[in-house]
């Protein structure tokens, strides 16, 4: 969320940023929140010359009481009265304005990073570069379902009679290596200096709003029905909530942290056969990272968190990818953003498996995550990325280890979280 005062000093910039985001229907928002930003200030305003001359007529009322001039006394309280029924009905707008400017608020989008390509949507993505030799073997590599199935390792039947569509149970070696990959990306993490946390999975509704904008929470969040709680899309939400409204000693920054959590998705909408299996499901766990610190650091920070998920990757000999959102790919609260996508030798193609954001102070400004400086308190940047999801990072992991025979290699990295197994093979 922006600044009020930067949207007052600078709405043709704050208009400018909301086309380069092809959001022009939020292009009245900026003049109807500066008209209303200007009536609640008038309204304060008001309200504290009413207070100030309230307290400067009891005064004088107590003056003329003590020196018995009664009428005169009585004339001025029915002044301190009419103005305390305009101040009951300026509290009151000044309210209604306060909510209504908030709400555009969270609507106007953050002001993108200059070096983001613009462009509408995902397909005008910018590739930056390849890590690792992209392989296609010459033998067939089946969809990933079925390479789970010759292992006994997956059954979508039973989870849709269970839960419904969008979900599964993993098995065997599979589920095995589902947590093997989670534990690996754990304790990767932890060797890189960063805290493990297992947070709350649910979170209130300040929290949701604090963390996304309005068009991700439809889209993504679960509520518990008769309560004030979501369950969490991805444990950034209850990460970053960690946060909320707290004043941080400079010293003490960063906080780099990484998270353990399984994330629920409603995932609207119609996908096609290649987002079928567990590519796009409404349960999955994560290995995440958050980071707090301070403005002049955030940009740094943003580099070293994406190229965490890059090394990671590698280290399982899997060839990837890293691909800079355009303007119309980012959420609103976003200054930009670097998606992480592996090869898939099945789809002769790469596909996403994690997304690196900076969101600068729009979390921060929401939720009041403040630093304690030398020249006063001010608000705190805030970065995630995604360490690696499974089930969809086993699609990758899966595909680039299969061999001709059908077993599946597993990388020296991997082996101590699989009982030293050097491959799987195949129960069918």
């Amino acid at each position: 969320m922006l600044d009020i005062k930067f949207v007052r000093e600078n709405p043709e910039i704050v208009k400018e940023n909301i086309k380069k985001k092809f959001q022009d229907r939020k292009l009245p928002l900026v003049d109807e929140v500066i008209a209303l930003d200007e009536e609640r200030r008038a309204a304060i305003a008001r309200a504290d010359e009413l207070r100030a001359n309230r307290n400067k007529l009891s005064k004088e009322i107590g003056a003329l009481m003590s020196q018995g001039k009664k009428e005169e006394g009585m004339a001025l309280r029915e002044q301190v009265t009419a103005q305390a029924k305009e101040l009951e009905e300026l509290a009151s707008r000044e309210k209604e304005l306060n909510d209504r400017v908030t709400q555009i608020m969270m609507s106007i989008p953050n002001i993108i990073d200059d070096s983001v390509p613009i462009g509408k949507d995902d397909s005008e993505n910018v590739e930056v570069q390849r890590y690792g030799e992209p392989v296609v073997p010459d033998y067939e590599i089946p969809y990933h379902t079925d390479i789970m199935e010759k292992f006994d390792g997956i059954d979508l039947e039973s989870a849709g009679r269970v839960a419904g569509n969008g979900f599964y149970y993993l098995m065997g070696d599979i589920a095995r290596l589902h947590s093997a990959v989670i534990s690996y990306a754990r304790d990767f993490m932890i060797d890189r200096g960063f805290t493990y946390v297992v947070p709350p999975f649910m979170i209130r509704s300040n929290v949701v709003t604090g963390v996304m904008s309005f068009e991700e929470m439809d889209a993504m969040m679960y509520k518990i029905e008769g309560e004030d709680l979501y369950l969490i899309g991805t444990s950034e939400h209850s990460m970053i909530g960690k946060f909320i409204d707290t004043i941080t000693p400079e010293e003490e920054l960063p906080k780099t942290l990484t998270s353990y959590s399984p994330c629920f998705r409603k995932e609207k909408g119609a996908h096609g056969i290649e987002e079928r299996g567990v590519y796009r499901i409404h349960q999955f766990e994560k290995q995440e990272m958050v980071v707090v610190c301070k403005p002049e650091e955030s940009k740094m920070w943003f580099d070293k968190l994406w190229q965490n998920t890059v090394d990671l990757f590698r280290s399982l000999d899997i060839p990837v990818r890293t691909l800079e959102c355009c303007s119309g790919d980012l959420a609103d609260l976003k200054v930009k953003s670097v998606d992480v996508e592996a090869w898939s030798p099945r789809q002769q193609k790469y596909f996403e498996v994690g997304s690196c954001s900076n969101l600068t102070d729009a979390q921060a400004r929401r939720l009041k995550i403040r630093v304690k400086g030398e020249d006063g308190n001010y608000l705190a940047h805030t970065l995630n990325n995604t360490v690696v999801a499974p089930p969809r990072m086993l699609i990758a992991f899966l595909e680039n280890n299969l061999q001709e025979d059908g077993s599946v290699l597993i990388p020296q990295a991997l082996r101590m979280y699989m009982g030293g197994k050097d491959r799987i093979v195949p129960t069918k």
